[in-house]
């Protein structure tokens, strides 16, 4: 009998070791997934390349955020907003680098902080013969991206548009 109370008498005392050890693992757990992150909101940063062009037609050409700047759609334009380098997609797209490039260093940024590039053209198989000006560009790899064919851009004369993102490392 004495044997038997023993045996139970040590029983108790392993289950009780066992849950009580169980219990203390689970509160370290829980002390992990109690840890909050409070990110701080951030107001946007808002660029003009053309300023009389772009309140005209009723936008921002870039908008940053945090780390994270947008970039609309540029096109090969003078500053007064009329287009330039006419029927020649090559010159409008060295034209749209030189602008995005503006825009990018405006905010300390260069082509290898692009994240994603989307180019709207009217004129794909001419975009497609043309777009090795992009390496030169690109020299580190190229973003994602899409490339979209358009029946046509905001003015008949403009055979392309490109727009950036990028993600400018502190």
């Amino acid at each position: 009998m004495k044997t038997t109370t023993n045996q139970f008498t040590l029983l108790v005392t392993f289950c009780i070791l066992t849950f009580g050890l169980q219990s203390c693992n689970q509160k370290e757990e829980t002390k992990e997934i109690e840890k909050e992150v409070f990110v701080a909101s951030e107001k946007p940063e808002y660029f003009l390349l053309r300023p009389e062009v772009e309140k005209a037609y009723g936008y921002s050409h870039a908008v940053k955020i945090g780390n994270s700047i947008k970039i609309s759609g540029a096109v090969s334009m003078d500053d007064k907003g009329n287009p330039t380098a006419i029927g020649d997609i090559e010159q409008q797209i060295k034209n749209c680098y030189d602008d995005l490039e503006k825009i990018l260093n405006h905010y300390g940024c260069t082509f290898d902080d692009v994240i994603k590039e989307d180019i709207f053209t009217t004129d794909m198989a001419q975009m497609l013969e043309k777009s090795a000006y992009r390496a030169e560009i690109y020299k580190n790899g190229f973003p994602t991206g899409s490339w979209l064919e358009v029946k046509r851009l905001a003015l008949p004369e403009f055979l392309v548009e490109i727009e950036l993102e990028a993600h400018k490392v502190e």
